[in-house]
């Protein structure tokens, strides 16, 4: 993306706006709107370019620079765009300062997405020239059938063996279709079931209604049956090592939302040291951890650990100082051993999963998840989250809250 130097970029705005360029007076009115569009249009690249898409920020419709002013806070608003969860999956962009004919302008570059349909608010956006619109049923196929020649992720991955009979239709309907897909697209047409679990890549396509692995781990009557590994081991142990006394032990099966129920409900159930009913008339419990720290940090060890090629769970292990959430799968894309947890950095092994989670509510927003419980367990006066990663592993460990232990 970054082969896209002043030069190249000046061709760009010299050339005007096409499949390629939008171009954008300020970040003022409607803008905000409709540059998320046209980023959703660019990561689609209906045209199949395989060009990176260009945003300028300070630029007339006739391609007169008047520039703008570039601050950070409007780079950070810019930026937001990827991670603010509106765009699923999570769009590859970066946004820079450039500068022509000694005026500031900001710039969002768009690489087209590997795994398409991507989605604005629940509608698909595609561009034709210098028109952007809503994608129809034969443009979604084809985007579809894009992503199958290329080299996909393995969440949308055909499963041979799973059949939409193996998917729990009822909460595709109830649970999942509403929340996936903006009302006034599912009150315009009249797509039949099949149709609508392609669109929502649960199933291969409407010529082959194979499941894919999303489709399992999101719908599947029994997930753990077609994708091995796709379940979570808890254990609670009163004491500092794993031959000590096991109070609580279990394996939570289940579509991925069964699973999250089910672990937050353990974690709550464990997560209070005292109750108190002397003190006043309501009752006050006091948490061992900051129970959304916990749940950030769970939460992203099922949406990053990878489901290829393992029978290994996610594994919980509470002991009486500690808590370990070991993840399959070791650090993924631009995130490495040595920047693991870093703020800004991050990339996504499972992009459909993570948008089906961000769906599903269990994600509110993209890459924010550690930078918040690192937060969450300061304030509450928890020691720093420990990481340990190799090739095939992300270890995480949440030390319990130092005066607490002493107690």
């Amino acid at each position: 993306m970054n082969d896209l130097g002043d030069q190249a970029l000046m061709d760009l705005l010299q050339e005007g706006e096409s499949e390629q360029v939008e171009f954008k007076e300020s970040f003022r009115g409607s803008a905000p709107r409709t540059i998320r569009e046209t980023i959703c249009a660019f990561a689609n690249d209906m045209a199949g370019t395989g060009k990176t898409g260009v945003v300028f920020i300070g630029v007339r419709d006739n391609g007169d620079i008047i520039g703008t002013q570039v601050t950070d806070e409007l780079l950070r608003n810019l930026a937001d765009m990827k991670y603010d969860g509106r765009i699923t999956p999570v769009p590859s962009l970066i946004v820079q300062k450039r500068t022509f004919a000694g005026k500031d302008v900001a710039v969002i570059l768009v690489r087209p997405s590997d795994s398409p349909p991507v989605r604005f608010d629940g509608n698909i956006h595609i561009r034709t020239g210098t028109r952007r619109g809503r994608a129809s049923l034969q443009d979604e196929r084809i985007l579809r059938e894009r992503a199958r020649a290329g080299h996909i992720p393995f969440d949308i991955r055909p499963l041979p063996i799973a059949e939409v009979g193996d998917l729990n239709l009822l909460q595709f309907e109830n649970e999942y279709l509403p929340r996936a897909v903006s009302p006034g697209i599912l009150a315009a047409n009249n797509r039949n079931r099949i149709e609508q679990l392609a669109s929502t890549k649960m199933i291969v396509s409407v010529e082959d209604p194979t499941a894919t692995v999303l489709g399992v781990l999101v719908l599947g009557k029994s997930p753990s049956d077609f994708v091995n590994g796709s379940y979570v081991q808890f254990l609670k142990i009163d004491g500092r090592d794993l031959a000590d006394t096991v109070t609580d032990s279990a394996e939570i099966h289940g579509t991925i939302s069964d699973v999250l129920r089910e672990l937050d409900g353990k974690i709550k159930s464990h997560n209070r040291r005292s109750v108190d009913f002397t003190s006043g008339l309501v009752e006050r419990s006091d948490t061992l951890f900051p129970l959304s720290a916990l749940q950030q940090i769970l939460h992203n060890a099922v949406m990053h650990r990878t489901y290829e090629n393992t029978n290994a769970p996610v594994r919980v292990t509470w002991f009486r100082d500690r808590i370990e959430i070991l993840s399959p799968g070791g650090p993924f894309g631009v995130v490495s051993a040595a920047n693991f947890g870093r703020p800004g950095v991050t990339d996504y092994r499972n992009p459909n999963l993570a948008e089906a989670l961000k769906v599903l509510g269990f994600v509110q927003r993209f890459g924010v998840g550690i930078p918040l419980a690192r937060q969450q367990l300061r304030d509450a006066g928890h020691p720093p989250l420990e990481f340990n990663t190799d090739d095939d592993h992300v270890l995480v460990t949440i030390p319990g809250h130092t005066r607490r232990l002493a107690q």
